[in-house]
C-alpha cells in the first residue's frame, strides 16, 4: 500500500547523502560551476532556436532542453547519440542535458555539438 513509504520516512542513508551533497556547496565552487555550464549551454544551444525544426530551447542553470517541432524516433535518436560517443537521452520531442557540475568544458562542448548535429538531421 505504501510503496514509496521509505521516500518519506527520513531514510538515514538518503539523509546522509543529501547532507554530504549540501556540504559540497559550502566547500566547492558549485554555483560558479553551474554559472559556467549555463553560459556554455546558452551560447551553444540558443542558436538552434532559429531552426525551423526546433520549437524551443530552454536553459536554466545546468539544465538545457531542445524541443523539436515534431516528434522523432526516440530509440533511433538514442542510438544516434551513442554511436557518436555521447549519452544523451531524448524524450518525446525533447533532447535535454543535465550534466554533472564538474563536467569539463570540452566534454560539454562534445554534448552540445552532438545536439546541434542531431538538429540538422531532424527535418
Amino acid at each position: 500500500a505504501l510503496m514509496h513509504g521509505p521516500t518519506f520516512t527520513g531514510h538515514a542513508i538518503g539523509c546522509a547523502v543529501a547532507n554530504a551533497g549540501l556540504d559540497l556547496f559550502e566547500t566547492k565552487p558549485r554555483l560558479e560551476q553551474v554559472n559556467t555550464i549555463e553560459a556554455q549551454l546558452t551560447e551553444r544551444l540558443m542558436p538552434l532556436s532559429k531552426l525551423p525544426q526546433v520549437a524551443d530551447v530552454r536553459v536554466c542553470g545546468a539544465v538545457a532542453a531542445v524541443e523539436f517541432a515534431d516528434e522523432f524516433d526516440v530509440s533511433a535518436a538514442r542510438s544516434w547519440f551513442i554511436e557518436r560517443g555521447t549519452f544523451i537521452r531524448p524524450l518525446g520531442r525533447v533532447v535535454y542535458l543535465t550534466p554533472a557540475y564538474v563536467i569539463e568544458q570540452k566534454d560539454l562542448a562534445t554534448l552540445t555539438g552532438a545536439i546541434s548535429e542531431f538538429a540538422d538531421t531532424v527535418r
